[in-house]
């Protein structure tokens, strides 16, 4: 427990440090979370042995990834357009393979590319339209305060299972203690800053956010159970790897986002 503690409140303030620095400096450190990420989905899939596919995947993966619709890259490209072209190359490796690399496998590096891509796409993009940093400092405390409440009131009051099949550890109450807990970080950030976010929003946005992280967290459980393994990875000591860590983020933010929940 302490090295968990230790090394979330260590990689907490790093990711904030580059989170206030913004511009080059947290986009470079989100595309290398999402290089991580997609590496650690291509091992869960056994497709580390196809070097090149996976190598072409994680390509695609950056396409998508990288935010070419804003003025902070050289390019101004149609994300619809990207995903086109990133599936489209995909799809050719079955034909210039022979079948070596089947449509099933490939079916799967696509599946991670846009999982993957989209969702730090968007914590790229909301970070640099208008007061971006404030709504993504909202964002990432609202799903922590989700995760921290659901976890302390799961652990000291939870008693009916919230879905066992797919991760036997978290209950209905601990689900609401996440709710309540993201709700009151949202209402604390109305109280400073009404001007961007009222109470009514405010409440809102912490049900939604805690809703949906809490969904995205049991999509990479149930993911994980089917490959028979506890942590995407090890690259943080107590906490696994990166997808176990941004499992709620790469929902979040996209749903935010293309619901109009978030200004742009």
């Amino acid at each position: 427990m302490k090295q968990r503690i230790l090394t979330g409140v260590m990689a907490g303030l790093f990711f904030f440090i580059f989170l206030m620095l913004g511009g080059y400096w947290y986009s470079g450190l989100i595309l290398l979370l999402s290089i991580i990420g997609y590496d650690e989905f291509a091992r869960m899939n056994d497709m580390k042995k196809h070097r090149w596919t996976s190598a072409i995947g994680l390509a695609a993966m950056l396409l998508i990834a990288i935010p070419w619709e804003t003025n902070s890259f050289f390019l101004n490209l149609d994300l619809t357009a990207v995903i086109w072209i990133a599936m489209f190359v995909l799809l050719f490796i079955t034909v210039s393979s022979k079948n070596a690399i089947t449509i099933d496998q490939i079916s799967v590096l696509w599946l991670g590319a846009v999982y993957i891509g989209m969702g730090f796409h968007y914590m790229m993009s909301i970070r640099i339209t208008d007061h971006g940093l404030f709504w993504s400092i909202f964002i990432f405390i609202c799903i922590w305060a989700s995760d921290s409440g659901a976890y302390f009131v799961g652990s000291k009051l939870g008693k009916h299972p919230l879905w066992p099949q797919i991760s036997p550890k978290k209950s209905i109450e601990g689900a609401i203690g996440g709710i309540i807990f993201s709700v009151i970080a949202a209402l604390i950030f109305a109280g400073f800053v009404p001007e961007l976010l009222t109470y009514a929003r405010a409440i809102l946005l912490g049900f939604v956010i805690a809703i949906v992280g809490q969904l995205g967290d049991l999509i990479q459980s149930a993911y994980k159970r089917v490959k028979g393994i506890k942590d995407s990875g090890k690259l943080l000591p107590g906490h696994g790897g990166v997808l176990d860590r941004v499992d709620s983020w790469l929902i979040v933010f996209p749903f935010l986002f293309w619901l109009g929940l978030i200004p742009h």
